[in-house]
């Protein structure tokens, strides 16, 4: 148990050295992580709408963070190329976020081609049922995502490394909470970028 927790921890600072050098990325990775909270606790009573929470909120913020805000060029503080840390990266790198971003962003037109999803779903009767169903279907590519991964590590790395990411992705919203709550008031009094991603 604790080479998991160690594990656990390491790929949490990994990410957070190599990935959260931009205020702008950390604050928009709060949002994320508070509307991914409040998509959890939804997800007990209506996981439809839980699902468009999570994605037309969480994670677009969190993402643009990433593409649009965190810099490309080579990381002194950490002398890594951004090529090395697309290449050594556990998770999604940001070519596999394009793949998944795409495969969310078109699923919607399955239930063009097949309101019922092939007979998976109550076909919609109306745009507000038709939001729904995007939202379950949204659900599935979430956890598709999440368990494809997971697996693929199995047989990249070890159990225990899908395991630990998979551990990490569920609870990113939590840390993410704790690590990035003040980078919204940092921002705005122009500080730039996160000296808390110098080396230990």
């Amino acid at each position: 148990m604790a080479s998991f927790r160690q594990a656990l921890q390491t790929q949490r600072w990994d990410d957070h050295r190599y990935y959260h050098h931009s205020l702008v990325n950390q604050s928009l990775h709060f949002v994320s992580a508070v509307s991914f909270l409040c998509a959890y606790a939804v997800l007990l009573v209506n996981p439809a709408v839980a699902a468009l929470i999570a994605w037309l909120i969480s994670m677009t913020s969190r993402q643009a963070g990433h593409f649009f805000f965190e810099p490309r060029g080579y990381d002194v503080v950490n002398q890594a190329s951004h090529e090395h840390k697309e290449a050594i990266k556990v998770g999604y790198n940001l070519r596999r976020k394009v793949v998944l971003m795409t495969a969310w962003a078109l699923s919607p037109l399955l239930l063009l081609a097949s309101p019922s999803l092939f007979g998976l779903l109550q076909p919609h009767t109306g745009l507000a049922s038709f939001w729904l169903n995007v939202g379950l279907l949204w659900l599935c590519v979430g956890v598709g995502g999440l368990l494809f991964r997971t697996v693929h590590l199995f047989y990249l790395q070890d159990v225990q490394t899908g395991l630990v990411w998979c551990t990490k992705i569920l609870t990113d919203p939590i840390n993410d909470f704790r690590l990035y709550r003040r980078a919204p008031l940092q921002l705005l009094r122009g500080e730039r970028p996160d000296a808390s991603v110098l080396p230990h």
